[in-house]
């Protein structure tokens, strides 16, 4: 996504290889009928690792679809494919893991659309830029950048195209007003994050994740979240202070020049992406219709 449109919302959706099944049938529609859908957004990328990356972050991940398959279907579409490496506990030796090196190699060789890697560890960041410099760069929300400041200087770093600040920035709006043309578009939202409010304990949480991936026996992290035993609820997200809506995004977001905001969910199920995808992305008049489209799909399992 090089090229910006003004007044266009760009969504950075999750699951590129964990729900494969769902885009290979929703971006025909997006495309074909594109009537069913809000004319001021658009998909700026979609993002995820296949299982047993290590490194993978912020979500121990489950895609095992076919990595040349994904990549022909982002090709298809032109839609930026993402590569979630975002493991913040990454040592020199990991940097040669066969699996991780051949996904970097297969996605660096884009047509049209450029596509990306979402870091967390500089170690990587530094390892990527010398050996794939077709890429670019996103700095990981598994930072959990919630001072201002240090927003600010991750803005200002030329290595990364987008920068995602902890959900709790979300609303801060007279600290946005103070942000260049140049540093808006870096900036890149998380809306729907449900995770609580009060949590002290993410970057612990995400710690946990890397040393998952790494293939390390750690627990759980123990969530100390109200409510916690629930799960993912967008319902529940809809409450969250930090919970960015369609109608925030025309009328506060888009007016200030903001144009990326990410979707969570490659640890959920493709039922759950698919309510995303009509909230933040389908009339409200055409949602039963997009349903009907996917659900008649008979080679998609949605739960």
């Amino acid at each position: 996504m090089d090229k910006i449109k003004k007044d266009t919302a760009y969504y950075h959706l999750p699951g590129l290889f964990e729900f494969y099944e769902l885009y290979r049938v929703f971006l025909p529609l997006f495309r074909e009928r594109r009537e069913y859908f809000y004319d001021w957004c658009d998909i700026g990328s979609i993002y995820g690792a296949p299982a047993d990356c290590i490194w993978g972050g912020g979500r121990v991940g489950f895609g095992d679809h076919n990595p040349l398959d994904v990549l022909t279907l982002m090709q298809e579409y032109k839609i930026s494919a993402r590569l979630t490496f975002s493991n913040s506990l990454l040592r020199k030796e990991h940097l040669l893991d066969k699996k991780c090196n051949a996904l970097c190699t297969l996605f660096e060789e884009s047509q049209e659309v450029r596509n990306g890697v979402i870091v967390h560890s500089d170690l990587l960041l530094d390892y990527l830029k010398v050996n794939y410099p077709g890429f670019y760069f996103v700095s990981s929300t598994t930072k959990v950048l919630t001072v201002f400041q240090q927003l600010l200087s991750e803005l200002e770093r030329d290595d990364f195209h987008y920068v995602v600040p902890d959900f709790r920035l979300n609303k801060i709006f007279d600290k946005w007003e103070t942000l260049s043309e140049a540093q808006r578009n870096k900036v890149e939202f998380l809306c729907n994050e449900c995770c609580w409010f009060g949590c002290k304990d993410r970057k612990r949480c995400y710690e946990v994740v890397s040393r998952k991936n790494l293939g390390e026996d750690c627990p759980d992290h123990p969530c100390a979240a109200p409510d916690a035993e629930h799960g993912y609820r967008f319902t529940k997200a809809m409450t969250n202070p930090g919970f960015i809506s369609i109608n925030d995004i025309q009328n506060i977001y888009l007016p200030m020049g903001f144009s990326n905001f990410k979707i969570e969910g490659r640890g959920l199920g493709s039922a759950l992406i698919l309510e995303f995808l009509l909230y933040y992305m389908t009339k409200p008049e055409y949602q039963l219709h997009v349903r009907e489209e996917i659900y008649l799909d008979n080679m998609l399992d949605l739960f």
